[in-house]
């Protein structure tokens, strides 16, 4: 492969501690050791603004995105102005995805979730056309399908989904984070997938806490003798964050809970019945997605802002009640920072994550008595936190490394842009 191949990622949002964009990341620094330098097209992103082309349509929040998402979902008819402002904001964004390919000169795109979850419709119509034209070797990079998804059942969007979500052409080279996706992907569409996990730098462990997060508990609001519970995620309905609540109350233990993340893309009702739950449940509950950030800052206010990492070396334990996770970010990063893990046994945990002998705290539908009381002599335990946490530490070294990551993208990147 020649010297300083170029990529460029595409996707609606490239920034914050979402798991699209937190994987990127990881790709980028294993593509660098590589040879392939990358560039971002996105609606909103944080890498450097020479190596990033930014159209605001790209993005899941503009206006007219959203405007479109209410006309295509929920319902299975469309009108000929939906329809006709699809295709406007297609050969917008077609134009600009021109200009991104042309003004960085580049050799593959890397499409992140852009062509397998609808949230952006025109986005990935585009994509696939330029695809189609060009034939320029593409990695689909997906991390949720529209069909995991409720809210795109019902949909007037049925022709673009099936066409561009996911795109089967000879061009594109689909990669998937779990084997359950792999098989559903083979199983609707025929096309073959590459299985690449997430991952987590286990050959580079975490530093021990500094100074600089001496003062989080008392900023944040936790007291020094209470638990300080983490539920590392964005705050979405098939989060089950209200378990999470009914497991602090039920421990009966001075705790409380941190919400690090913000509401997604689905709206605020989800986080208004959170607090009133939590009201009505008696469990102290933070909501500080505005003292959190993927790396450490100030706030305009002149407030730290703390890392994910000052998170998890701040937590005692991690709850993770979620219905539905394409593999489970949080649980690699709660596995990396050595902490114990309440966490629902999902699908995907079950299937690819489970059998390699994690320990964990498990619960299926809902919480049980097991899991409450499990819980509770979890944290009294230090010594029994430390051999769980290690145990599970050098399973995450050996399954979902960078080095797993290096080595399959190697294979990827050779098979896209020749040997």
């Amino acid at each position: 492969m020649p010297e300083k191949q170029r990529a460029g990622f595409v996707s609606t949002r490239l920034s914050g501690s979402d798991g699209v964009s937190l994987e990127t990341r990881k790709w980028v620094a294993e593509l660098e050791k590589l040879g392939v330098e990358s560039f971002f097209f996105a609606g909103e992103s944080e890498w450097p603004e020479q190596r990033s082309y930014i159209v605001p349509e790209a993005h899941f929040t503009h206006p007219d995105i959203r405007a479109l998402n209410q006309a295509l979902f929920g319902h299975t008819r469309r009108s000929p102005e939906t329809s006709r402002r699809v295709a406007e904001l297609t050969a917008l964004l077609k134009t600009h995805l021109h200009r991104f390919i042309d003004r960085f000169d580049l050799d593959l795109l890397i499409a992140e979730n852009a062509l397998s979850l609808p949230m952006n419709i025109p986005l990935g119509l585009a994509l696939t056309e330029i695809i189609a034209e060009t034939q320029l070797p593409t990695i689909g990079h997906h991390h949720d399908f529209a069909w995991e998804r409720s809210r795109y059942k019902v949909s007037a969007a049925t022709d673009y989904q099936m066409g561009a979500f996911p795109p089967i052409l000879p061009a594109v080279h689909h990669v998937v984070i779990n084997s359950y996706a792999a098989r559903q992907l083979a199983l609707r569409t025929g096309a073959n997938s590459t299985l690449i996990p997430n991952v987590m730098d286990f050959d580079s462990p975490p530093p021990e806490p500094d100074d600089y997060i001496a003062d989080l508990r008392q900023n944040l609001g936790v007291p020094e003798d209470a638990y300080f519970i983490l539920q590392p995620t964005r705050i979405v309905p098939r989060k089950r964050i209200e378990m999470a609540i009914e497991l602090v109350r039920r421990l009966n233990m001075n705790a409380v809970l941190v919400i690090s993340h913000a509401s997604g893309d689905e709206g605020d009702a989800y986080a208004n019945y959170l607090r009133e739950y939590a009201d009505l449940m008696g469990v102290h509950v933070l909501f500080a997605a505005d003292r959190f950030a993927y790396e450490r800052g100030r706030d305009a206010q002149g407030r730290k802002i703390y890392s994910l990492a000052d998170a998890y070396q701040a937590a005692d334990l991690v709850t993770y009640p979620s219905r539905i996770e394409g593999f489970g970010n949080a649980f690699l990063e709660a596995i990396y920072y050595r902490r114990p893990i309440v966490l629902s046994t999902y699908e995907i945990f079950r299937i690819d994550i489970q059998p390699k002998g994690f320990k964990v705290i498990g619960f299926d539908d809902f919480i049980t008595e097991d899991c409450v009381m499990e819980t509770r002599k979890l944290l009294q335990d230090p010594k029994r936190i430390a051999e769980m946490t290690e145990h599970n530490f050098r399973l995450g070294k050996r399954y979902y490394s960078y080095q797993t990551l290096s080595k399959r993208l190697n294979a990827l990147i050779g098979q896209c842009l020749g040997d």
